[in-house]
């Protein structure tokens, strides 16, 4: 069966379109009323808000250049607004922090660490899922 001219032209045409997909963002944007919950600090405001804090505090480790810390950045996030009052949510940029840093051993980032008490309760390194974070929170709150 012999395809038209007409037919070979659409045919072509089709098979040759280029393809669009839309794809959602990897993280999600941060919404100003969630992030407003996550303090920063840095080595000289650190005692007063993590040491001294009277709740719980998770103090995640992270600096602008690094991906995975960017991931669990909107889950930080995410954590601060549902435990609300419950727990203090930190940042502390290791690049501009980095006495901080270098006394609780930060040698891998993104670290998150959980205060409490004044003192350091745990540890955990890299990008992990959001219900490993709420695990750890859980065991101190």
């Amino acid at each position: 069966m012999a395809l038209s001219s007409k037919s070979m032209l659409i045919a072509r045409v089709g098979a040759s379109a280029p393809r669009v997909a839309l794809r959602a963002p990897r993280v999600a944007p941060r919404s100003v009323a969630v992030r407003a919950a996550v303090v920063d600090v840095n080595d000289t405001t650190f005692g007063d808000e993590v040491l001294k804090s009277s709740v719980p505090v998770l103090v995640d480790f992270w600096a602008p250049w690094c991906g995975p810390c960017r991931m669990i950045a909107p889950i930080v996030d995410e954590l601060a607004a549902e435990y609300g009052d419950k727990l203090k949510c930190t940042k502390l940029n290791t690049d501009e922090s980095p006495q901080v840093a270098t006394d609780y051993g930060i040698r891998s980032i993104p670290t998150v660490m959980i205060f409490k008490g004044g003192k350091k309760m745990d540890t955990i390194i890299g990008a992990v899922p959001k219900a490993t974070l709420a695990q750890t929170i859980d065991k101190y709150m």
